[in-house]
This record gives structure tokens, C-alpha cells and sequence, in this order.
């Protein structure tokens, strides 16, 4: 009888024994980091546990803030609705029908007063999951920080910024990729005079995984937008030491609970030899901090409850990987947004993990493994591969603009599906172990009566703000893009005399043109 072979997700072949491995010298906190960022890790400080969340209006989705963190959350974790994060004020014509869908709706300040009324900025730290206006959202948030009168040098938290990915594999970008690149430098420049706490951008392999890709493809693409992103910090002259401190980024996990791990080791190794290469001599500036999601592709639609069970699998890779920051989703996300028991379970998921597994009582507890080890060299070498190829194309801006990386993602998506079909790949429930009848949980609503909502409250603004201020604000952004000027403290100008996020997104478009 044939032997039966095992690969992972990205045709690594699994042996049916691992009876050596690569010798492990280095100590957690060492460079180049392959087991971990921190020398005691998680008996030090746990990974902050952060719930993605943002839905309707500011006032319902800060309701939600303020009962995930009664719960225990660490961290705030603002999802935009996709009028947001294209740039379209909630009664633009081309955002009926998604406002406050799949997000929050946030128009301008006043929305963002009202999303964190009650919380304190320099108490907490927020991630926001925002690309294209990244900037004028960031801007919102500095505005609201100085309201509150909050030092600027504390506040903490992260934006996602990261619009490579957005052209490669999601698709919510607005301007070309050159200005884009020089928006997300003049944010690198501003936030690191100004607000040297936050980290400018979160570059996302999450999103790159959710189409599709192998955990090599997105281990080998994320890294390659990474350095996409420092060699143009670096032609603008900022120092590496000081910018690539504030870089973090975002990773998916998936089922394959090894490859997982040994993909996050992976990554903290090849990010630390490509700063090095670039020119980086301190350790912080050389550290790969990563916030992790669990696979939201992941999720089924079919038996859901199941998914509670495969979100503690990946959770527990991600702890086991290292991550510095973690969101475990909730198991009725195939069918809506998570409801508050669902976001209740998931987040208590992670506390489950942190306090009864005992994973977190010693650094990198896998370190060894002959399987792990061997697995981390191979994730690597067949990654590395990958960014010689996104090299040799130009680098990261030229391998999307040829098409390159969406066409391999795509064909590995197809695989995958195909692997599905035939019976190759199980999947509890949707392909194996299914049910006649299922059992549809309760689900989130979202009513559509928001738009209206949303509509009305902009009347009022642009009623009650005043109108020259804003035509001065928006006027001297628009000569600021046409310059060669850092476009954040103008931004943040037309933000603070209630200037809309639609607004100030189409003096851009003006500019830049889209894409």
C-alpha cells in the first residue's frame, strides 16, 4: 500500500517523522528574534487582547467599546464601514446601502467625539483598521486626543495604512499608488515628530491570506510590501532607526496549527535580516511586532458553533507564534457581525488561553521541535523565494502593478477551492460530518435606517460649523497636495473646523486622480 502523504498549506511536504532539526542558539529577545521580541515573553507581559469591533453609528458601536472593556479587553479595535474607508461622506450616492454595514460610520469629528465619549485616549490604546483615509482618520483621532487635552507624545495605538495590500488583494484604495505612497510617508514623518507613541503603519498579510494566498505567499508579499514601504521612507530621508520602530504588522492565522507557528517565527527572522540589510542598527528598529486575526475565511456558515473550536486552534498557534496583540473572532461571523454573546465568548477565548493553558509560563515553549524548526527553515527559504522574484519584477509597487502577486494569490485561491470540491481538503460540516437541517443562531441587524441618520446629522454640521473656515482649510490642503508639503497638518486643520471626511478625501481626488 502507497504511503499516504501529508503537505501544508503551501505544498510543504510533512514527513511521517522528524528525527533532527536545525540547532537553536539564539534566546528569545535576541537577534534575529525567531523566538520572540521579548526574552520572558508572555511571563512578562501578556499579548494585549483586542476586539475588533464598530458597527452603525459612533453611539452604538462606543456602547460596544464600553462593554468589551468591562469584559477585559486591553484594546480598542475600530472597524469602519466601506463609505468610510473609501472616502464617501454617508450621503454620498455610492454609499446607499452600506452605512454602518460591515463598520462604523465616521463622516467627521463629531462621529468621533461620539465614538469615544467617555473614554479616555491617553488610557487606552486603539487600533484603527483604515487604508485609503487613513490619514484624515488618524487626524480625527489626534484632534479628539487635544480636546480631551491629552499629551500627544502618550497617546498609543496603530492604523492599519498599509494600501499595498489594498491594490493586491482588497480592493479599498482610492488614489494611485505613488501619492498613496506619499501620503502613508508624510504620515511616518508627521507621527514621528509628533505623536512618536503610534504605530504609522500596520503592514497586512491578514487581508492577502483572506483572498486566498498560502501562508507562504502571505508571509513572502507582506514582507515584500514591508520593504516597499521602508525604501520609501528612506528615499524621503527619514532614519530607519527611528521609523522602523513604529512599523508593526498584521497576520492572519489559519488551521494548520504548525505551519502557523512556524510561519510567525518565520517572519520575526526575515523582517530582522531585511532592516539589517537596509541599514538598521537598532534592535527595535530590527523587531517584527505583529497584532494576529484568526481566519475569518475560516468561519463557516454551517454548524457555526464549530467555529468556536477553530478559533481557539488558531489563537493558540498565534500564542505559540509570539504575537504581541490578538483578535479572536467570533463564531457567528459567516453569518453577520458579531453579536454581543459571540464577542463575549471570543474574547474569553483568549483569556481561557492566557490563564488556564499555562502556554504562556516559559518563552517560545516549541523551540526544538524537530518539526517546528524544520518547518520555520522551510517557510523561510520558500518565502524568500518569493521576494527574490517581487525584487527582480521591481519590488513590491511594480509586482501588483504587473499583476504578478494578485495572479498568484488567485491561482492559489483556486487550488484551495478545487481541493474543497473533490473531497481533499475537509472541512467539518461543509464537506464532511454535515447535517440535514442547521441551526441559524441569532444574528447582529443592522438597520437601514442609519443612512438616514447619518444624513441628518451632517445637515446639522454643515449648518452649524463655520462654512469660510472650512473653504480655508480645505483650499490651503489642496495647494499643500499640489506642493511637495507633508499633508498631515493640513489635514488635521480641516478635520478640527469639522471639515467631512468626504471633503477632505475628494480635494485629494482632485489632486491625485483615482485609481
Amino acid at each position: 500500500m502507497e504511503e499516504k502523504k501529508c503537505f501544508t498549506s503551501s505544498a510543504i511536504e510533512i514527513k511521517p517523522l522528524y528525527t533532527a532539526a536545525p540547532a537553536v542558539s539564539e534566546k528569545p529577545g535576541e537577534f534575529p528574534f525567531t523566538r520572540g521580541i521579548q526574552k520572558d515573553m508572555y511571563r512578562g507581559r501578556l499579548w494585549t487582547m483586542r476586539q475588533y469591533a464598530g458597527f452603525s453609528t459612533a453611539e452604538e458601536s462606543n456602547k460596544r467599546y464600553h462593554y468589551l472593556l468591562q469584559q477585559g479587553t486591553m484594546g480598542l479595535s475600530v472597524a469602519f464601514d466601506l463609505p468610510t474607508q473609501i472616502g464617501y461622506d454617508s450621503d454620498h450616492e455610492l454609499a446607499e446601502g452600506e452605512v454602518g454595514k460591515v463598520g462604523v460610520a465616521i463622516d467627521s469629528l463629531k462621529d468621533m467625539e461620539l465614538l469615544f465619549q467617555g473614554i479616555t485616549l491617553e488610557q487606552i490604546t486603539t487600533s484603527m483598521t483604515i487604508n485609503a483615509t487613513a490619514s484624515i482618520l488618524l487626524a480625527m483621532y489626534i484632534a479628539l486626543a487635544k480636546k480631551q487635552g491629552a499629551d500627544l507624545r502618550q497617546i498609543s495605538g496603530t492604523i492599519q495604512n498599509d494600501i499595498l495590500k489594498e491594490y493586491a488583494a482588497r480592493g479599498t484604495y482610492i488614489y494611485p499608488p505613488k501619492p498613496s505612497m506619499r501620503i502613508i510617508t508624510d504620515i511616518f514623518e508627521y507621527c514621528s515628530r509628533e505623536i512618536p507613541k503610534w504605530n504609522t503603519i500596520s503592514i497586512s498579510g491578514y487581508h492577502i491570506r483572506e483572498a486566498g494566498s498560502t501562508a507562504v505567499q502571505e508571509l513572502a508579499f507582506t514582507l515584500s510590501n514591508g520593504k516597499a514601504y521602508l525604501n520609501a521612507a528612506l528615499e524621503k530621508g527619514l532614519d530607519i532607526n527611528v521609523f522602523a520602530r513604529r512599523l508593526s504588522f498584521f497576520f492572519n492565522c489559519h488551521n494548520n496549527f504548525f505551519e502557523e507557528i512556524a510561519k510567525f517565527r518565520a517572519a520575526r527572522r526575515m523582517w530582522a535580516k531585511i532592516t539589517k540589510s537596509l541599514g538598521a542598527t537598532d534592535e527595535k528598529a530590527q523587531m517584527l511586532r505583529f497584532h494576529t486575526q484568526t481566519g475569518g475565511s475560516t468561519l463557516t456558515a454551517q454548524q457555526p458553533m464549530n467555529n468556536i473550536v477553530r478559533v481557539t486552534n488558531q489563537a493558540m498557534a498565534a500564542v505559540l507564534g509570539g504575537t504581541q496583540s490578538l483578535h479572536t473572532n467570533g463564531f457567528d461571523e459567516a453569518l453577520s457581525l458579531p453579536t454581543e454573546a459571540a464577542a463575549k465568548v471570543a474574547l474569553r477565548t483568549q483569556q481561557v488561553i492566557a490563564f488556564e493553558s499555562g502556554v504562556t509560563d516559559t518563552a517560545d515553549p516549541l523551540a526544538g521541535s524537530f518539526f517546528v524548526e524544520t518547518l520555520t527553515d522551510q517557510i523561510e527559504l520558500a518565502a524568500q523565494l518569493y521576494i527574490d522574484k517581487i525584487d527582480t519584477i521591481g519590488g513590491a509597487v511594480a509586482a501588483i502593478e504587473n499583476g504578478y502577486i494578485q495572479n498568484e494569490i488567485a491561482a492559489a485561491a483556486y487550488q484551495y477551492q478545487l481541493e474543497i470540491e473533490d473531497g481533499g481538503r475537509v472541512i467539518v460540516g461543509v464537506n464532511r460530518f454535515t447535517q440535514s437541517e442547521e441551526v441559524i443562531t441569532d444574528t447582529l441587524q443592522i438597520d437601514e435606517s442609519i443612512r438616514s441618520i447619518q444624513i441628518e446629522k451632517l445637515k446639522r454640521l454643515k449648518q452649524e460649523r463655520n462654512a469660510a473656515e472650512v473653504a480655508s482649510a480645505l483650499l490651503n490642503l489642496k495647494n499643500a497636495a499640489q506642493s511637495s508639503e507633508n499633508l498631515m497638518p493640513f489635514i488635521l486643520n480641516a478635520v478640527e473646523v469639522y471639515a467631512t471626511l468626504g471633503e477632505i478625501a475628494d480635494v485629494l481626488r482632485s489632486v491625485f486622480g483615482e485609481y
